[in-house]
């Protein structure tokens, strides 16, 4: 099967980004949005769901990092639909429950089609590095809604904010990797009995 592959361009007057995404890759990065945690969300991303992905992000920084994280957001779940395609022969339905030290977060998907974001992290401080942690949420809301799909991540243990983010990331990732991989049942078809997804 061909690669499934998207390049997104969005450029405002608060952001120029520029995104490539490979969903059949091998966990190759290069990643740079000015925010040094925010990269290495980004490139765990990439790892741990052995995607592909070239992010380069140029922000209104000296403003906050907010339109930088919610852009990319949007910008990735753009990319992701795209790449998904017509979802013919996918699984659908991913989950995974990512264990980081005392940390553990659930992330389950829904590639439905139907936006939804249900998002449940107990985050204690205001600042990981130069990320502002309230924007975890807001950039897997944008996520969910770009991309269309319905999107759990619910902590289930944790403390410490580094761990309990990068674990929503990486479990994110893992969950997106199992959503959109084949399933010989399916032949091709759709996992839906309304034969549209």
């Amino acid at each position: 099967m061909a690669e499934r592959k998207a390049s997104i361009e969005r450029k405002t007057s608060e952001t120029d980004i520029k995104l490539a995404l490979n969903l059949d890759g091998t966990g190759v990065s290069n990643v740079d949005t000015g925010i040094g945690f925010f990269d290495h969300m980004l490139k765990s991303f990439a790892k741990h769901g052995f995607f592909d992905m070239n992010c380069v992000v140029k922000g209104d920084l000296e403003v906050d990092s907010h339109h930088t994280i919610e852009d990319t957001g949007i910008v990735l779940g753009k990319a992701i639909k795209e790449a998904v395609g017509d979802k013919a022969g996918i699984k659908r339905y991913g989950s995974f429950v990512m264990p980081m030290d005392e940390t553990l977060v659930l992330c389950a998907i829904d590639l439905s089609g139907r936006p939804y974001l249900n998002f449940d992290l107990d985050l204690t401080v205001p600042r990981v590095g130069n990320f502002d942690t309230e924007m975890a949420k807001e950039f897997f809301y944008a996520v969910s809604y770009a991309a269309e799909m319905n999107l759990h991540i619910k902590q289930l243990d944790g403390a410490n904010n580094h761990h309990i983010i990068e674990a929503a990331f990486k479990a994110f990732a893992n969950a997106l990797d199992l959503a959109v991989s084949y399933d010989p049942r399916l032949d091709g078809g759709l996992l839906s009995t309304k034969g549209a997804l």
